[in-house]
């Protein structure tokens, strides 16, 4: 059976995958909190940065964002993920929107994507898209931060990169100006994530 004939709860490029994955509580990927590496970029940043957080899933992050006064848009296909943020999210002044990363169009330019288990639940076939659509929705100078799943798990999600393949999407649109080993991973990431940030040229 190829992909495409697979049903949508088995395709995680599919909100079905997620969907079914939120409703019934089987989320390994969610800390359930806020990671030290993300928190001490935000508090080192000299003033709030406009910030996207694609596949957004609980929304600890965009909370903490909103918490310090950053503008945030946190975005999620699946509409039980969105369901989701919203309880985690309570009053938090966050834009929370479903809808597709891959057609999204920001009210304004983000100064900063956040990436956190984004990358690594898509298939491989996405990931030039990926690195197309970061480029695009950043200008220059616009950062790319967060967390990289690097090693070579080809079964998925979570779908493993190398740092080679990293590279390839990447440049030349960005230059690598971070690249950290994560001593919070949470266990189905642990000793396999690289905090990065990666600025548009």
């Amino acid at each position: 059976m190829t992909d495409t004939q697979k049903p949508p709860s088995q395709r995680p490029e599919h909100p079905d995958f997620w969907c079914q994955r939120f409703g019934e509580g089987i989320t390994p990927w969610d800390a359930g909190r806020v990671p030290a590496d993300f928190a001490a970029f935000v508090a080192r940043q000299p003033a709030p940065l406009t910030t996207l957080i694609p596949g957004c899933g609980s929304g600890w992050e965009a909370a903490c964002l909103a918490e310090n006064a950053w503008p945030v848009t946190a975005l999620d296909f699946s509409p039980v993920a969105v369901d989701k943020a919203r309880a985690v999210l309570g009053t938090a002044a966050v834009d929370l929107v479903c809808a597709d990363f891959f057609t999204f169009e920001p009210a304004q330019p983000p100064a900063l994507i956040y990436e956190r288990a984004f990358l690594c639940a898509l298939p491989r076939k996405l990931w030039d898209d990926w690195g197309r659509r970061v480029a695009e929705l950043l200008p220059g100078g616009g950062l790319l931060a967060g967390y990289f799943f690097v090693c070579d798990q080809v079964k998925g999600p979570p779908f493993g990169i190398l740092p080679e393949q990293l590279a390839a999407l990447l440049q030349p649109a960005f230059e690598c100006i971070e690249d950290t080993a994560v001593n919070d991973s949470i266990p189905v990431f642990s000793g396999r994530e690289r905090w990065q940030v990666w600025r548009r040229r």
